[in-house]
């Protein structure tokens, strides 16, 4: 129906972020409580990580992934919603609404055959950036859930100017990554040491206009499968002349926010430059007959390892 707080619905959607927590005020409280949380560094065992523009979902019975998490998110949110009746649990990083009625829709079917309980959401990331990025980002998520038609009580907002500190003068995002304990719903800041198999391929989708395509679902739980694809991206043009470029030029004009960026930002692009580069049309070279790349869990180092299905 709409989206409530403290089970109350909304009549409707704050116009912005500082007029959201002006009228509720214990979205403020709850969110310096979330930032006061020791960011957790967390490895691959039982990690399903998460990039821009993907989405997994899972329930508190999976043996295969105890935690889902995603990082890098700066102008973007991340988004978790989760049932309190089953347990589900799910996460996307989406700079739009997109994706946002693909989660709800996985959490829900795997919520059937539980009457009782409601759907909690969580919102975390952006920040008071200069080109009010993260504005239109919070605002169009807002309205998404808004016209759902069913109650979703937001239960934690860690985003705009609560999400931000000021360093040399340069407003940065204090929390930009987090991770969801899958058996109790718990919600954390974290970093991550691994962030799954083919990176650089699910990089390249974005990066080449896969903001235009939809968000994709990465993870089947009942099989206990990372799945990668299939799918094509948009040829990159000149990607030769961009991986001749410094990395200082590769963070001016390909980040939306180059300011606060974290270290590793121009080494992951020029990684997915030279993917590109190599793999123009992975339709072809990549995802052979059409086929995803499917991934299992391996039981002795916990990383996702390439399997046949």
């Amino acid at each position: 129906m709409v989206l409530c707080v403290n089970r109350t619905p909304l009549g409707e959607v704050p116009p912005d972020m500082a007029t959201l927590f002006h009228m509720h005020p214990g979205y403020r409280d709850s969110a310096s409580h979330f930032i006061s949380i020791p960011t957790k560094v967390i490895g691959p065992a039982g990690l399903l990580y998460v990039i821009e523009r993907e989405l997994a979902v899972t329930v508190p019975q999976d043996k295969n992934v105890s935690i889902l998490g995603t990082d890098n998110a700066t102008t973007c949110v991340i988004v978790v919603i989760r049932h309190t009746g089953s347990g589900a649990v799910g996460i996307t990083h989406v700079h739009c609404e997109d994706g946002v009625l693909s989660l709800i829709e996985r959490v829900r079917e795997l919520s059937v055959g539980f009457p009782d309980g409601r759907l909690e959401l969580s919102l975390v990331g952006g920040f008071a950036d200069t080109r009010n990025y993260s504005e239109g980002v919070f605002h169009s998520i807002m309205h998404a859930f808004h016209k759902q038609p069913l109650e979703v009580d937001l239960v934690l907002a860690c985003v705009g100017e609560v999400n931000t500190t000021i360093r040399g003068g340069i407003h940065w995002p204090i929390i930009c990554g987090v991770g969801v304990n899958v058996k109790t719903g718990e919600i954390f800041p974290a970093t991550f040491l691994d962030r799954g198999p083919e990176l650089s391929l699910r990089c390249a989708r974005h990066l080449t206009g896969g903001h235009q395509a939809k968000v994709l679902d990465v993870y089947d739980c009942q099989t206990g499968l990372h799945r990668i694809g299939p799918f094509n991206y948009e040829p990159l043009r000149g990607v030769d002349l961009w991986l001749q470029q410094s990395d200082e030029f590769i963070l001016q004009h390909l980040s939306t926010s180059p300011e606060v960026e974290p270290p590793h930002f121009s080494s992951m692009i020029r990684q997915t430059l030279k993917y590109i580069q190599d793999h123009p049309f992975p339709a072809v070279t990549v995802f052979r007959d059409q086929r995803p790349l499917y991934f299992k869990r391996d039981e002795v180092t916990g990383v996702w390892v390439q399997c046949r299905y």
